[in-house]
């Protein structure tokens, strides 16, 4: 196999050199690095010697990566793993670590990460529907709240809903359990079963405690309850994507060890993280029907559903670039999916609703924390373990959405470095540690021409402004000819210009470069195409904004 230094053509160099970059985006943190935002004061410059420190998780996933506008997987130099996560030892388990296998195995010789077992048979999994219907407007309603700008909520389009929205009928949009949904538009009736509440346990009913409880007893009781059954409907359908779609062999047979692995990312680990979480909640229902609290076991799984969940909700881009890509361009992946989705065991929901589960797992987690806290009597002992619990999964679930935020920031440098052209100029590698783009678009600049009479022009220029970083280029077809460059702010200064008295458009201003990649200064009067844009370049180009 060709190593980074064995390219035949100028091409394939190029794509190499683009993947070095992009592994050294994440392989030279800084100390705490892993919870600093892109352009963070702990970032690298890209004149930066690398650094002798493990690599992050995401870098392993970058390796996989060469874009042209969208993920492509086609043209990969090594295989690695995207994501390895570490097993879940007792001895470490209150601190996980996210680590980079760095392989250079050939695609056909993926191998497949051992996942550790679990000896449990829950006693609810089998009364609770799949999760794509157990609380379906609630989980709407959750993703609704989050910001709808966030990066995480992006990757959860209406496309996974579609179907769902089928189940509800006008009189079941109230916020209740989804017993038995209603027939799709074909006939089929699809039935799962009954869904449980706790005072409808027969323990509960043996114990007569119904009798004997406050309403707010009660309704404390229903909210741990659906944490436990919340997770067993969501380990049903944890279950269904691992051993009926993950495990396939004539689905895998459809796809590359690398498409497979990019797939299905670690899914198996978030499984095996569902079993032991469920597992204690049963454990603890079982020791007394009336909880005392839940609180203290969600912190004590915190740490592997950070592990796992974090690069797992990471991947999902690549899940649905991929996954998009394989529906328009594999036919034998199109037929076999088909025939999967069709079982009855995935009651008419399609794989990728599957696949999005951890995200509205984690997310919907935090909510029923809070909603158990809420009615939690404030000197309760349990409320001190469920504000820690609730703190825990809230911080992975912002971990997970820097991470999905990083990936967007590096695919944007990436596609951008594509469409870059330096011909004679010393190129800039634009993907490196902590670089991300501020602003960008189409300007004119102003020319001389020196003759018989001196006579002005306007030819076309377009800047990227990164937080490090401008680049002057002008544009041709898809490309961009790259004519100059400097360190911003160091060496970029934008100044006003009294256009009325110098006959300029009153769109136009001037921009200095002290010093470009020649090392000498240079100044051009710029004209920006309306009053908003040149007031907007003047605020992110301004030395008084700097």
């Amino acid at each position: 196999m060709k190593t980074m230094a064995q390219c035949d053509s100028p091409d394939e160099a190029g794509s190499a050199n683009m993947i070095t970059e992009l592994i050294s985006y994440f392989e030279n943190p800084h100390p705490g690095d892993s919870h600093t935002p892109v352009g963070g004061s702990g970032a690298e410059g890209p004149g930066s010697d690398p650094v002798n420190h493990p690599p992050l998780d995401i870098s392993s996933a970058i390796r996989s990566v060469t874009a042209t506008g969208t993920w492509s997987f086609g043209k990969m130099h090594a295989l690695p793993k995207l994501f390895s996560v570490p097993s879940h030892r007792e001895d470490d388990s209150h601190s996980p670590q996210l680590t980079n296998q760095d392989t250079t195995e050939e695609p056909d010789n993926v191998e497949e990460e051992e996942v550790p077992s679990v000896s449990f048979q829950s006693k609810y999994i089998h009364i609770f529907p799949l999760y794509q219907d157990y609380f379906l407007q609630e989980v709407k309603e959750d993703l609704q709240r989050l910001n709808t700008k966030t990066s995480l909520s992006e990757l959860v389009s209406p496309q996974y809903l579609r179907g769902l929205q089928s189940r509800l009928s006008p009189q079941q949009s109230s916020p209740k359990l989804l017993c038995t949904p209603p027939p799709p538009p074909d006939g089929h009736v699809i039935r799962v079963a009954p869904c449980t509440l706790w005072q409808d346990l027969e323990e509960v009913k043996a114990a007569g405690l119904l009798g004997h409880l406050t309403p707010g007893q009660i309704r404390l009781q229903e909210c741990m309850f659906e944490l436990i059954g919340s997770e067993a409907s969501y380990l049903r359908s944890l279950g269904v994507a691992v051993d009926h779609f993950c495990a396939s062999k004539a689905l895998k047979s459809t796809l590359t060890p690398m498409e497979h692995h990019i797939l299905f990312s670690n899914i198996r680990h978030v499984k095996a993280a569902s079993e032991k979480f469920l597992m204690d909640l049963e454990v603890r229902l079982g020791e007394s029907v009336f909880m005392s609290h839940l609180g203290d076991i969600v912190l004590e799984h915190s740490p592997a559903f950070r592990t796992h969940y974090v690069p797992y909700v990471t991947n999902m881009m690549y899940q649905d670039a991929l996954v998009n890509r394989l529906l328009q361009h594999n036919r034998n992946f199109v037929s076999c999916l088909k025939q999967l989705e069709g079982e009855p065991v995935c009651q008419r929901q399609s794989l990728k609703s599957f696949l999005v589960l951890p995200f509205q797992r984690i997310t919907r987690m935090k909510l029923i924390l809070e909603s158990i806290l809420k009615r939690t009597e404030a000197e309760s002992e349990s409320v001190s373990y469920l504000e820690k619990a609730r703190q825990a999964i809230h911080e992975i679930v912002r971990e997970c959405n820097e991470g999905v935020h990083k990936m967007k920031l590096i695919e944007q440098l990436v596609s951008l470095e594509m469409q870059l052209d330096f011909g004679k100029l010393k190129t800039v590698p634009l993907v490196v540690s902590g670089r991300f783009l501020v602003h960008e678009g189409p300007l004119s600049r102003l020319t001389v021409e020196s003759g018989s009479s001196t006579r002005t022009s306007l030819t076309g220029a377009h800047l990227h402004l990164f937080n490090d970083l401008l680049i002057m280029s002008s544009k041709k077809d898809q490309h961009f000819l790259v004519e100059d460059h400097a360190e911003f702010p160091t060496h970029v200064h934008a100044t006003q210009l009294k256009t009325e008295a110098l006959g300029l458009p009153p769109e136009a201003f001037l921009l200095r470069l002290s010093r470009t990649h020649t090392g000498r200064p240079t100044a051009l009067i710029l004209v920006a195409h309306s009053r908003s844009d040149k007031e907007r370049w003047m605020k992110l180009l301004a030395p008084s904004t700097q």
